[in-house]
């Protein structure tokens, strides 16, 4: 009996092991990628326990997601100026 509540014990849920992501939303886009390089070659290499390897990806998925953000951000800021530079184009040409 002692020895089932042990292995019970000794059994984590993979909810138990869920990496801290609370970090990756102040990160640049460049100190994400970086992130997300080295997990991505860390998993590549193996060597890692099933638990240690699900953290990796899910720290690489959080971080994929993040520069994701920064790009979208980036293509709307791109658009912005575009849009901005075609209208003063249109007030320049309507002008003369």
């Amino acid at each position: 009996m002692a020895q089932q509540n042990q292995n019970a014990d000794s059994q984590q849920s993979p909810q138990q092991g869920a990496p801290d992501l609370s970090d990756i939303d102040h990160l640049s886009y460049e100190q994400a990628r970086e992130q997300l390089v080295q997990i991505v070659s860390q998993l590549e290499t193996g060597g890692t326990s099933l638990e240690e390897s699900l953290q990796l990806w899910e720290r690489g998925e959080a971080l994929a997601t993040r520069c994701e953000q920064w790009l979208d951000g980036a293509r709307e800021r791109l658009d912005a100026a575009r849009a901005r530079r075609e209208d003063r184009e249109q007030a320049a040409s309507s002008s003369e």
